[in-house]
């Protein structure tokens, strides 16, 4: 005979289970006590940097000392360097036999370091790719742009002589892309013959090995060298 359940009587409610956290939260949970840990221990490094600075003041005058001292040997320093360097710019000549003998891209060079030779603070060197026919860009003491093309023969006037297209190419983006006054093509070779009048049609300027001797190996800038060279634009 089965037992009868006493009327009103519920079976005992079963509790819930607590559910596990996930594995990523507890993950989280972990990361945010590494970051807190050391997040406090940083602060307390930094608490004691300064307790300790607070107690021994001095040593940042010390520091602060060595500081301005070391500063001003470095100034020192930088200022000679840029004094020689000027000196040496000055002192900057060239035979044409050094010129035959470099490589095309040291030529540029060494039209840029004549051009700084003579003021022009600024030259700088550009040819390469995508140099649109410009090779030198520089500004002389007076304000006026120089667009310089450098053509070199490792035969000198023996090698083959620079022609109309060299000009064209230059003159066709010097004054449209760098706002150019003067436009050069120089050379340690010579010009062909139809070069000149179409230099003159263009208001160019050339510079032919007897005139690349003159200035590379004197002391006088190459403005003074060149007919017909624009007004100055500004004066610094």
């Amino acid at each position: 005979m089965s037992a009868r359940r006493s009327p009103g009587r519920r079976p005992p409610a079963r509790r819930p289970r607590k559910r596990r956290p996930s594995r990523r939260k507890r993950q989280e949970e972990q990361q945010l006590l590494v970051l807190a840990g050391g997040g406090l221990m940083a602060a307390a490094v930094v608490w004691a940097v300064l307790s300790w600075l607070v107690a021994n003041w001095w040593i940042l005058i010390v520091l602060g000392a060595a500081a301005a001292v070391g500063g001003a040997v470095w100034g020192h320093r930088l200022q000679q360097q840029r004094a020689w360097d000027r000196v040496r710019q000055q002192a900057l000549r060239y035979g044409l036999p050094q010129l035959d003998a470099l490589h095309h891209r040291d030529f540029e060079y060494a039209i840029r370091d004549l051009m700084l030779r003579d003021g022009c603070t600024d030259a700088r060197q550009i040819g390469g790719a995508g140099d649109n026919g410009a090779d030198v860009l520089a500004t002389d003491p007076l304000g006026r742009t120089w667009v310089i093309q450098c053509k070199h023969r490792k035969d000198g006037d023996r090698g083959s002589a620079v022609g109309t297209p060299d000009l064209q190419r230059v003159n066709g983006t010097a004054r449209q892309l760098y706002g150019a006054d003067i436009v050069l093509v120089v050379t340690n070779g010579r010009f062909t013959t139809r070069c000149a009048p179409l230099a003159t049609q263009l208001h160019m300027h050339l510079a032919d090995r007897r005139t690349l001797a003159t200035w590379a190996g004197g002391g006088r800038p190459l403005w003074e060298l060149l007919p017909k060279i624009p007004a100055p634009r500004r004066s610094r």
